[in-house]
């Protein structure tokens, strides 16, 4: 009977039986169930989110249904919870087991596997079937914490470039401007810009904060892994539904693991027939346009200087009464400890 591991003891011996499978506990979850038989736990398995991880089976007890068990009962928590999809990263060994469970494979990077149950992208790529087009398409993906001139000449540029230019604007809600605010202002920034379509990524741009490593090894490189992932997900399922053959980035002169993205997708997309076009960052006397930057000059409240950062749409709201608590927000967390969310 599956059972739920509230108390400290269950706890401690989930941990000994994940971390006597050989992987790594992580102890951010929503939901910690597991199977006992004759007082010992056998089987256990966790939901963060719409992610299911730390799966794991007593040795003596593979190979039946336990594992079947902790997946059908933590998909159906996930649902009761108010999640349509739910998600497992594990390797790729293990992806017949759980396709066996009614879970679809939707990207094997070598190292780890990304399967869904749900059917959700194919849901969601069929709701996006009114955006598609013929023609010579391209993307750009952004976050646009907030949309700035930057993003504004990344989209311009490759806009001109192709036939139909698809925005993918990030749809996770961890950055300091909610995406509800960050669609917005890049649907505000781009309106004049025939040939974009903005659109969002649902939850089909894989992030840190949904990506577990506790199937990795400690000295994996997991940032890569996660790269991989992420632009194999893009070439193999996202791209071909809309046509897309060539991905933008802008130049990453600073941050050493946007570059290494970057760096990635050269050397991958180009592989599943996908070209790679790198746009200089734009920049003015102050140096090079980031979101970055703009969050510091809001936290300092050096506002002024926004003009040269920011397009006439992302600048009135920012100056704006509604976007008072982000300022508030961003301020704060510079007086404790320094520097900008």
């Amino acid at each position: 009977m599956i059972a739920n591991l509230i108390a400290a003891a269950d706890v401690d011996a989930a941990r000994r039986l994940i971390e006597g499978n050989g992987l790594t506990f992580e102890p951010e979850f929503d939901d910690l169930v597991g199977v006992h038989e004759e007082g010992s736990l056998v089987a256990v398995g966790a939901r963060a989110g719409r992610v299911l991880k730390m799966l794991a089976i007593a040795p003596a007890h593979r190979g039946g249904s336990l594992l079947g068990e902790i997946t059908t009962a933590l998909v159906s928590r996930g649902i009761e919870a108010g999640f349509d999809s739910l998600f497992v990263f594990t390797k790729p060994g293990f992806a017949s087991s759980f396709e066996a469970l009614n879970f679809t494979l939707l990207a094997d990077q070598g190292q780890a596997v990304l399967l869904e149950f749900g059917n959700g992208l194919k849901r969601w790529l069929a709701a996006q079937s009114p955006l598609r087009h013929a023609g010579i398409n391209g993307a750009v993906v952004v976050n646009c914490n907030p949309f700035s001139r930057g993003h504004r000449h990344l989209i311009e540029t490759a806009a001109r470039q192709v036939d139909h230019l698809y925005v993918f604007v990030v749809a996770e809600d961890r950055s300091a401007f909610p995406f509800a605010v960050r669609w917005r202002l890049v649907v505000d920034g781009v309106r004049d810009i025939a040939n974009a379509v903005v659109l969002d990524t649902a939850q089909y741009q894989i992030s840190a904060a949904t990506f577990p490593t506790y199937f990795l090894k400690q000295d994996d490189p997991v940032a890569r892994i996660q790269m991989e992932l992420d632009l194999t997900l893009f070439a193999s399922r996202i791209a071909p539904y809309f046509g897309i053959g060539r991905r933008f980035v802008g130049s990453e002169p600073h941050c050493a693991l946007t570059r290494s993205y970057n760096e990635t997708m050269h050397r991958l997309l180009p592989q599943h027939g996908i070209g790679v076009t790198e746009i200089p960052r734009l920049e003015t006397t102050a140096g090079v346009i980031s979101a970055s930057r703009v969050r510091d000059l809001v936290a300092r409240n050096e506002m002024a200087p926004l003009q040269d950062y920011l397009p006439a749409s992302t600048l009135a709201y920012l100056l704006s009464e509604e976007a008072a608590p982000i300022r508030r927000q961003l301020q704060q967390a510079t007086a404790i400890d320094g520097k900008p969310a």
